[in-house]
């Protein structure tokens, strides 16, 4: 006798059958030249039953790292295997990341709108929408992010390590470092908490660079976390090494205004006081050295070449022995 196949999964006017994946555009808004814009997704519904899990990247439209994770993780997922469902939103921020912009045209920051409302601004409307098409859906998520404002991340999980389930799946992910990170209201991952849903945010990059080792950690993490809720096989690899554990992290600010030449690197082991690099005046004069606060991993850094009293130069993780 043959075995029933899994209901097919909705999602907008769409039915995307069992062992199948399609692609479809849930409408946002609409242009003063007529054109539409719509919010891609890809539905792949496994024939075997699974957790539903989505993964997202570009909520802020100068992200591009993530839109190619979530390429490469379809591209290896096949619908005939895969148990569950997943629903990937590569550009979240349309109108941003056709502009390179972080935020929508209003100048809203789209993850501090969440959960958003059906009659509410541009960014409520989106976030409204991917609540209720996606968020409400799903039982686990993966939020792509890169680093802002000329700074690059390491490779990073931050979400509530206080949570059984969510330290599970962090560990699983694999990234160097996993940081305890409170919720902001407004993001997407505070409102999808509040639905119930276990999420993941991921930060490694560049805004606006497609950093090949950020998406190869992503494209890992984002499978090795299907595998462990079982709805892949394995990743073929040698076991990766767990991630360092931190609670708290903070900024080293410049203390004086210069050229930045930083000497610390992603992934560097510092301790307190270390000598992280220097401030120099537009004739090559040092003004100022930039000193560790404390000891920990560097899992952030600045970019820009001119600095200011204030500026944060170097993010450092406190990690546990």
């Amino acid at each position: 006798m043959a075995r029933a196949l899994r209901p097919s999964f909705e999602i907008g006017s769409v039915r995307v059958r069992a062992g199948r994946a399609q692609s479809l555009a849930l409408p946002i808004t609409r242009l003063v030249t007529g054109a539409d814009v719509d919010l891609p997704i890809r539905v792949v519904h496994g024939r075997e039953e699974g957790p539903t899990v989505w993964v997202d990247a570009a909520i802020h439209g100068d992200e591009a790292v993530g839109v190619e994770v979530v390429r490469q993780v379809l591209a290896a997922l096949d619908p005939k295997t895969l148990r569950g469902t997943l629903i990937a939103v590569p550009i979240v921020n349309v109108l941003g990341f056709m502009n390179g912009s972080r935020y929508l045209p209003d100048r809203r920051d789209l993850n501090r709108s969440f959960p958003g409302a059906p009659r509410g601004s541009l960014a409520g409307r989106i976030a409204h929408l991917f609540m209720t098409q996606v968020v409400d859906q799903c039982e686990v998520g993966i939020d792509l992010h890169t680093g802002s404002d000329r700074r690059t991340n390491l490779p990073q999980i931050r979400a509530d390590l206080e949570d059984a389930r969510t330290r599970e799946l962090a560990a699983a992910f694999a990234a160097p470092v996993m940081l305890h990170a409170k919720v902001r209201d407004g993001s997407l991952r505070h409102a999808a908490r509040e639905h119930g849903a276990t999420v993941l945010l991921y930060e490694a990059g560049e805004a606006w660079r497609m950093d090949a080792w950020a998406v190869e950690a992503g494209v890992l993490g984002v499978r090795r976390v299907l595998a462990a809720l079982g709805m892949t096989e394995p990743v073929a690899e040698d076991p990766p090494a767990a991630s360092e554990v931190s609670w708290r992290s903070g900024w080293v600010r410049a203390r004086g205004t210069g050229m930045l030449h930083l000497e610390a690197g992603l992934g560097q082991r510092v301790e307190e006081g270390q000598r992280l690099g220097g401030l120099f005046d537009s004739f090559g004069k040092r003004v100022r050295l930039v000193h560790a606060n404390r000891a920990g991993v560097v899992i952030g850094r600045t970019e820009a070449p001119l600095v200011t009293s204030g500026d944060a130069v170097v993010h450092i993780a406190e990690v546990e022995a």
